[in-house]
């Protein structure tokens, strides 16, 4: 609606997660350094946590991208499933041929060949399971299972978790201490801090293609950022709204009113700042 006006050649703040805007912020770089270090030590499980909408979705599908030979991948984005579903999503991932109504037990016999045919071919098979948190408790025990496959050498299959902090409190309690143990490597993702929401805005709009500066008046950059508490979701959902606002006024620039309609317009945004002194 508004690309043409602010000279964006796609849309800045679109709330699907698309790794032509990541942002390497310190956060996400600890985090996916901490994940292909653990992946080269061939450490058995990794966890990144992280509020809603910090991306850990973003940085799931960019460690997907970047992981090239010797590695194969599976993906599971939606692990809510039952053990045998678990067991079925890893077997079609990998392409290992099921018969019809095979049960669990025919299941991990025919994904461990596979697994073994790749070790043998000097190849790494990393599953990665994106919102962890969904997974049920029987699904984290068949997935524990699932890595207990191994030579006498080398684990035949890492796992890299992503999940919301309810995951933390799920792997505490007692009957899942066996998977919590295994866990090697952990992250968290943290929020932008005020000094990067301003970069990660112009990181973002520059890369839509806007070739000015100053989009965001000093004032609106503040008042996202506060509003936001540096969730880059959030963030997002601001800066749409204050764009469309701005689009609206006929403005250039994104003023701290034109902020104030896209809090008041949000309801997961922080309402502060109503008296804290005049708006731009």
């Amino acid at each position: 609606m508004y690309e043409t006006h602010f000279g964006f050649t796609e849309a800045p703040f679109s709330l699907t997660p698309n790794t032509h805007f990541y942002l390497d912020s310190l956060s996400h770089q600890n985090a996916f350094q901490t994940v292909r270090v653990a992946l080269d030590t061939m450490e058995g499980f990794i966890k990144i946590v992280g509020e809603v909408g910090t991306g850990k979705t973003l940085l799931c599908r960019r460690l997907l991208n970047t992981l090239a030979e010797p590695y194969v991948t599976a993906y599971i984005p939606n692990p809510q499933l039952s053990p045998l579903d678990l067991c079925l999503a890893v077997a079609e991932e990998l392409d290992v041929m099921i018969e019809p109504g095979a049960g669990q037990h025919q299941l991990l016999k025919k994904i461990n060949e596979k697994l073994v045919q790749h070790a043998i071919s000097n190849r790494q098979v990393v599953l990665v399971i994106d919102e962890a948190q969904a997974m049920p408790d029987a699904t984290i025990e068949a997935l524990r299972l699932l890595t207990n496959l191994e030579t006498e050498s080398r684990k035949l299959l890492q796992v890299v978790l992503f999940g919301q902090p309810e995951f933390d409190e799920l792997l505490s309690r007692p009957h899942l201490r066996q998977l919590k143990q295994r866990i090697t490597f952990q992250e968290y993702l943290k929020p932008l801090s005020s000094e990067q929401v301003g970069h990660y805005l112009q990181h973002r709009v520059v890369l839509a293609g806007y070739n000015g500066s100053g989009l965001f008046h000093p004032k609106a950059i503040k008042w996202i950022g506060r509003s936001s508490g540096g969730v880059p979701r959030l963030i997002n959902i601001l800066a749409h709204k204050a764009l469309l606002a701005a689009y609206g006024d006929g403005h250039r620039q994104v003023s701290g009113k034109h902020v104030r309609r896209a809090v008041k317009d949000t309801e997961s945004a922080r309402p502060i700042g109503w008296l804290l002194g005049s708006w731009a």
